[in-house]
């Protein structure tokens, strides 16, 4: 199982930014994804989850009305669009897989949000 995320850089209070997690070594059709973010000095924390079909999506509300979760079975890819972002959004970016009770992570991609 590989997780590699990918979009994360520098942006403006106010802006947007799409970051992408790439996946491979199994099935990924067949399995929830969900994105988690962590600020320096915090604790991870949940960000999103998509179901297997794309057909039912959950985000935390620190962020609802802002961030999209979405994602293409084709490419194999989970994506996060991020809109309106504030500085407490700063934090690296983790997507995370559950397979057969195991938690898969990437290894984060850094979104800063910053004037």
């Amino acid at each position: 199982v590989q997780l590699v995320e990918s979009g994360g850089g520098l942006v403006q209070p106010g802006g947007s930014l799409r970051v992408s997690c790439a996946a491979s070594g199994f099935t990924f059709s067949r399995y929830a994804m969900s994105w988690y973010r962590q600020a320096p000095g915090k604790e991870r924390e949940y960000v999103a989850v998509i179901k297997s079909d794309g057909g039912s999506t959950n985000v935390a509300d620190s962020v609802k009305g802002r961030f999209t979760i979405s994602r293409d079975n084709i490419k194999n890819t989970v994506y996060l669009q991020m809109n309106s972002l504030e500085p407490e959004d700063t934090a690296v970016y983790y997507c995370k897989a559950v397979i057969l009770q195991r938690d898969y992570w990437g290894q984060g991609t850094q979104v800063t949000v910053s004037a």
